[in-house]
């Protein structure tokens, strides 16, 4: 395929952007708010300068990564351009125009916080980035999934911070320091790019927590593994379409799969109970028809009667109305969570395609074969099913978390509104 014919099938999705040269070496990394515009305008007819045109007649091959925020790929381009120092990427200078991260190593209990002067004063500095409104948002977002204090002067009683599960509470004594440790190792591991080491070590840390009955904890560290399979690890090679066609091949389906919904549960012991729906077309997400669903008929811990709940009310009710029947249909969970659901459809009188992928060793269970289906970790229409059961699984925890909000600060929540 022609470079420029690449060029033409890139998302419209924010991501970083990576271009090779002949010997397949990275020459550039750049991150984009629309991944198929930026890198577009670079074999435009612009006038371009020296600098520019030399890079784009190195151009030989470019891949992408795509992220759900433009604020997540500015993390992830300064981590990539750390790791493959490409020949084109021009020093940034640790001046005052450049923003750069700040991890208070000097202090007690640390913080991460946004500075313009790197000192020599004990702390580890990251960056520095190149916009600080988007370097505000990503550390907004790290700053839910990595809870530490960011109070300049400790207080006497826990903020608000707290009670939204994003602090630990040193200041009482809630958090010791083992723990608050073990949450600056991780964070260490994400600003250094080793996202997936992180992962298999939260997973690891789950496993041992719920072998200990320590459930409160196991539940904490799920919604942190799910909190970052929104930001990628590393680097996709395959266009979206030959996911797509990868993946008719694999679940030996009739037709091409351009719509997929996914569906995934979120709750803890039960409580405020919720469900969501993600749609992709052409592998691509189709947010405008993602939908959420309040459980309203089961009580207690029941993943799979709560699957059966969505799955016929997204089946059967109006939306089975308002919105075109997808091409396949993917449950995040087991052999258990595929039955449920076809057997819902099968009372609703839908013929539709179900797999669902289990999230230990990614297996897909199908209807058509007993054994689930174990694939490479670099098959193309694996990563399409992940990136559509981790798209369930953000859409999912977000609703549940608004839920839980709602129930802790009902009048707040209210006055917002």
């Amino acid at each position: 395929m022609k470079l420029i014919d690449k060029v033409k099938t890139l998302p419209d999705n924010p991501g970083v952007y990576l271009m090779k040269d002949s010997s397949g070496g990275i020459i550039y990394i750049g991150k984009a708010s629309s991944l198929k515009k930026r890198v577009g305008s670079y074999f435009s007819k612009t006038t371009k300068n020296v600098k520019q045109q030399a890079l784009v007649n190195n151009i030989k091959d470019i891949d992408s990564i795509t992220t759900t925020t433009e604020a997540e790929a500015l993390i992830l381009e300064s981590g990539l351009i750390k790791e493959y120092k490409p020949k084109y990427n021009t020093a940034i200078k640790d001046d005052k125009a450049y923003p750069l991260l700040k991890l208070t190593f000097n202090e007690k209990y640390p913080r991460l916080v946004i500075v313009r002067r790197r000192k020599n004063d004990g702390a580890s500095y990251f960056g520095p980035y190149t916009s600080v409104r988007l370097l505000r948002q990503a550390l907004a977002f790290m700053r839910r999934i990595f809870p530490l204090r960011t109070c300049r002067v400790m207080p006497k009683s826990v903020c608000l911070n707290y009670h939204l599960d994003q602090c630990l509470g040193p200041c009482i004594n809630k958090s010791d320091k083992k723990e608050y440790s073990r949450v600056l190792d991780n964070l260490l591991l994400f600003l250094n790019g080793k996202k997936a080491a992180l992962i298999n070590k939260l997973s690891s840390e789950m496993k041992a927590a719920s072998l200990e009955y320590d459930f409160e904890r196991a539940l904490r560290l799920r919604d942190e593994i799910e909190s970052l399979s929104t930001v990628p690890s590393k680097y996709s090679k395959g266009k979206v379409s030959d996911q797509v066609a990868a993946l008719q091949s694999v679940l030996r389906l009739k037709n091409r799969p351009n719509i997929i919904e996914g569906f995934d549960i979120s709750n803890i012991f039960g409580n405020e109970a919720v469900g969501s729906m993600v749609r992709f077309k052409n592998g691509k997400p189709e947010k405008k028809n993602y939908r959420r669903f309040k459980i309203k008929t089961v009580d207690g811990i029941n993943d799979y009667a709560m699957i059966e709940e969505v799955v016929g009310r997204r089946y059967q009710g109006s939306l089975a109305k308002k919105l075109e029947l997808p091409d396949v249909i993917l449950i995040d969970g087991g052999k258990g969570h595929l039955e449920c659901a076809c057997r819902k459809l099968l009372k609703a009188g839908v013929n539709i395609p179900v797999a669902s992928i289990a999230k230990k060793f990614e297996h897909i269970y199908v209807q058509w074969q007993e054994t689930p289906i174990a694939l490479p970790r670099d098959s193309k229409a694996l990563h399409l099913l992940m990136r559509v059961r981790d798209e369930a699984h953000r859409f999912a925890v977000s609703y549940h978390r608004l839920r839980r909000k709602k129930e802790m600060f009902p009048a707040k929540i209210s006055k917002k509104k």
